[in-house]
């Protein structure tokens, strides 16, 4: 398992590989915008209620609202003020939960019916959903669509990632993990700027969305992983892709088939099997089943406290588009950090200094005097750098952990935990004791940081395609 057959045969990262990481990256910016912009879709707003002549006074029968910010929302536009605010919360907590459902049923159908299959419908319902969303009279449509959306970017996020990552060789993937970050970081930018010009949330949604309808042209452009056409026996398919991509990158093809044929003999896979995985291969075996508890608790605890922190982060004072700008870039530098420790570091001393950079730094800014503002702020932002590269690097980590015949399922079932992390944190947040919730971010930091250390060392390794592969190899 030293060495990697499928990077032998088509080179670490070449043309083809920098080819379908630009297509991945443009086709997930509405998967990205629609994470971050429900600061401009369902807003916090100011209004005026014309029964008495007071400013957000309630109960309001006649609110007059404040369009010098945004000039529509979905507050706005369906009251959802005073005793009605729980259901702004429940338009936000939508998608979350769709998340949570696509994460487990596209990485099922990823593991059974091919990476490219579930890429392409994932992506191409996403626009198609924010575009009915866009459109829709009633709230409760729009709570059906926010949910639909969630379910097309839970299905999105994992399975290109997995592709990409199937694609490239081992040398490659510290790279890729920051590489992949791009998109999210130019949406989390450039979405203030566009929000800016585009107040109306009905138009907001169409103009980060309609584009990317030209993704329909993936299905000729995206290739099925070969990785996993061996894993389930496809042989001739994963030779003739892998001839196709090692012609890209000018690398010999004359020996891809007895590379497909050593990989054949290193799995053992009987493929009729392979394509009957389900959710409980993740506990049949004992260390597959160690690794997947772990791994779930990790991205639960990761979660939560990068959606913890970013609430205090969104709680500045000052112009709202400044301030989305403001965050965008302070995660910005976190890009060139993961990079950095995933070249230097081995993987579990990288993320578990990321984990424990964020716990430290929220125990200190616990006994910073609130008017120390500046400080408060610094403090914050490298507890956000730290949970933010902490997300980054599970993903990889993860992918790495679980087999081939596995991986989308398992990193599906962790997602589904990261779910509960971000619907626990609001709560959390508004305990009304800021010490008590800084405390409680900390400690699930730390705790992140100390079960990183039961999984296994995966850097430089070549990625497992089999139960068995993993089950053997050392710690």
């Amino acid at each position: 398992m030293d060495e990697d057959p499928i990077e032998t045969a088509i080179g670490r990262f070449g043309k083809y590989q920098t080819w379908i990481l630009f297509l991945i990256s443009v086709g997930w910016f509405p998967c990205e915008y629609q994470l971050n912009n429900v600061v401009f879709l369902i807003p916090s707003v100011e209004y005026k209620c014309l029964d008495n002549n007071v400013t957000n006074y309630c109960p309001c029968n006649n609110p007059e609202y404040d369009t010098s910010t945004i000039v529509s929302s979905v507050t706005s536009e369906w009251d959802l003020i005073c005793n009605r605010t729980h259901l702004a919360s429940l338009a936000q907590s939508m998608m979350q939960i769709g998340i949570l459902f696509g994460s487990l049923l596209f990485g099922y159908f990823s593991d059974r019916s091919g990476r490219k299959s579930v890429v392409l419908t994932s992506l191409i319902l996403e626009v198609v959903f924010i575009i009915i969303s866009a459109v829709v009279p009633y709230f409760w449509l729009l709570l059906v669509c926010q949910f639909l959306i969630g379910v097309a970017i839970g299905g999105s996020m994992l399975s290109c990632y997995i592709l990409a990552v199937e694609l490239c060789g081992k040398s490659f993937r510290p790279y890729l993990s920051g590489l992949l970050e791009v998109s999210f970081l130019i949406s989390y930018i450039t979405l203030p700027i566009i929000a800016y010009f585009v107040r109306d949330w009905r138009q907001l949604q169409l103009v980060t969305s309609v584009p990317w309808i030209i993704v329909i042209v993936y299905y000729w452009l995206i290739p099925e992983s070969p990785r996993w056409l061996i894993t389930v026996g496809r042989k001739k398919e994963a030779i003739d892709i892998l001839t196709h991509i090692a012609k890209k990158n000018n690398r010999p093809t004359d020996n891809i088939e007895a590379i497909v044929e050593k990989v054949e003999l290193l799995n053992k896979i009987d493929s009729k099997n392979q394509q009957k995985v389900t959710y409980i291969d993740l506990f049949r075996t004992p260390k597959i089943r160690v690794y997947t508890i772990i791994t779930a608790l990790i991205w639960m605890f990761c979660s939560h406290t990068f959606f913890g922190i970013n609430q205090y982060i969104g709680r500045l004072q000052g112009n709202l588009y400044l301030n989305v700008l403001l965050s965008a870039a302070c995660l910005t530098p976190g890009l060139i950090i993961v990079i950095i420790a995933t070249l230097r570091l081995r993987r579990k001393v990288s993320i578990i200094s990321s984990f424990t950079t964020a716990a430290v730094s929220l125990l200190v800014f616990i006994f910073i005097p609130s008017d120390m503002r500046a400080a408060t702020l610094a403090f914050a932002i490298i507890g956000l750098i730290g949970a933010y590269t902490s997300f980054v690097q599970v993903y990889l980590y993860s992918s790495e952990i679980f087999p081939t015949v596995i991986r989308n399922t398992a990193l599906g079932f962790s997602s589904m935990f990261a779910r509960f992390g971000s619907f626990i944190a609001p709560f959390v947040v508004n305990i009304g004791i800021e010490w008590v919730s800084i405390l409680i971010f900390s400690s699930v930091a730390f705790s992140a940081a100390i079960l990183c250390y039961f999984l296994p060392e995966t850097k430089a390794t070549t990625l497992p395609n089999t139960i068995k592969q993993r089950e053997q190899a050392e710690m």
